[in-house]
Parts: C-alpha cells; structure tokens; sequence
C-alpha cells in the first residue's frame, strides 16, 4: 500500500508539475542569454540538463546519499530531472559512488570524473557535495561557486557550466538566492585570483564564460537574479 501511495503522489506530483509548465508557457530547452558580464567573463543562463551541455567543465552538484533521493518523490520527475540525466548518462556511476560511500557528498566535498567517450559531452565533470538536505541553507552556494571556478582556473578552462542540481533533488530552495550566490561565490573568487595575479602570485587562463543552467521554470527568476548580483561588479 505504502508503495502504491508513493507511485501515486510521483504521478500526481509529475501532472501537477506539467500542467503548472504548460500554463505558464515557459522557454524550451535550449533558451540562453547573456546576462551581463564581470571581469572580462560574460554570465549566462541557459536551460539545459547537466548531461546535454557542451563544455570543457561541468560542475554539478548532490547531496548526502539516501536511498532513492534521485528517483522517488520529492525529487522531480524523470523527464524533468538534470540529476537523474546525469547519473543515467554515465551509467549510475554518480549514484553507485554516492551509496558505495566512495563519494559521501558532505558539505563541499570535491570529485572530478573524466567521462568516457558516448556519455555526456562535458569534458570533465566535478561533483560538489551539498551535505545533509535537511539543513540546507542557499548561503552555502556561495562557497559551491567558489570551488566551482577555483577548479576551472586550475584545470585551465576558459569556460564551463555550473548545475545546482538543488530542485532535482526535491529541495524547495529559494531560486534567486542560490543563483546569486553561486555567481558572486564564483567571480570573488575569480577576483582574488586576478589580484594574486597581479603581485605574480598566481598564473592562469582568462576565463571568458561562465554558465548558470536552469529548469524552464526557473530560467526567468534565475536570469533576474544573475543581472541583479552583477550589478555590484565592473563591468
């Protein structure tokens, strides 16, 4: 009983869902824009799953492991689920070293894959840890965005996407907050390179772009964020 109970808040949830997309005529898959730009790195959002982007680096990121926290609800439905893409892509590798403990996912906790050749486009694929769900809190995506390009300036890109990941785990996070912190995380870090640059301290490819993807749902609120938090940067 308890499992049919389960299979039907995941249909009525995924109907829900569909039926709130449709009447709110989102943007497809695909929809990008140059939000602004901040020490010499155009900022753009992009509605795309993590396994479909084309880039030198893709960072992604998951929390703790719990059994099913990718597949069953709250997490999103499969056809709108960039985690589960992900994983599936890769043939379960992000789910079998999240369970096997071999990748716990704790608080901003580091693992770079080197995909094979046939499974997503990306690259390289760093996974970033967001810790227990249960305790949350957006401020944290702030460091995510540093670590995200402090490894980028490391490996030498001169762009690479970043995937919260965040609402495909079902975690009901505040959109803004999270797409601005992981902007400002990212370009103050960029900014403490270049000043380490300047005193001969430090040596590294210019990045020139950065990519925030998004849901459909959460492209329009995501983009105002981005501009917003820009707004504190040179131009």
């Amino acid at each position: 009983m308890k499992t049919l109970k389960t299979k039907l808040a995941g249909l009525f949830f995924f109907l829900l869902f569909t039926a709130t997309l449709q009447a709110q005529d989102l943007p497809t898959v695909g929809t990008s824009g140059i939000v602004g730009k901040a020490s010499g790195i155009a900022v753009e959002v992009k509605i795309q799953s993590p396994s479909a982007q084309v880039t030198p680096l893709q960072v992604a990121c998951v929390f703790e492991y719990t059994e099913g926290d990718i597949t069953n609800p709250p997490a999103l439905p499969a056809q709108l689920n960039g985690m589960l893409h992900l994983d599936e892509a890769l043939h379960g590798i992000i789910t079998e070293l999240r369970k096997s403990g071999k990748f716990t996912g704790h608080a901003f906790e580091t693992l770079l894959i080197t995909p094979p050749p046939g499974t997503i486009p990306a690259k390289q694929l760093l996974l970033v840890g967001l810790g227990n769900r249960n305790t949350f809190n957006a401020d944290m995506m702030y460091t995510v965005g540093s670590i995200g390009m402090r490894e980028a300036l490391r490996l030498g890109v001169t762009s690479y996407s970043h995937a919260s990941d965040i609402k495909d785990a079902g975690i009901d996070s505040p959109t803004a907050a999270v797409a601005e912190n992981v902007v400002k995380g990212a370009l103050d870090a960029y900014d403490t390179q270049l000043h380490l640059k300047g005193k001969k301290m430090s040596a590294f490819k210019p990045l020139v772009k950065f990519t925030l993807l998004s849901g459909p749902a959460f492209y329009a609120p995501s983009s105002a964020a981005v501009k917003a938090a820009l707004a504190a940067y040179a131009q």
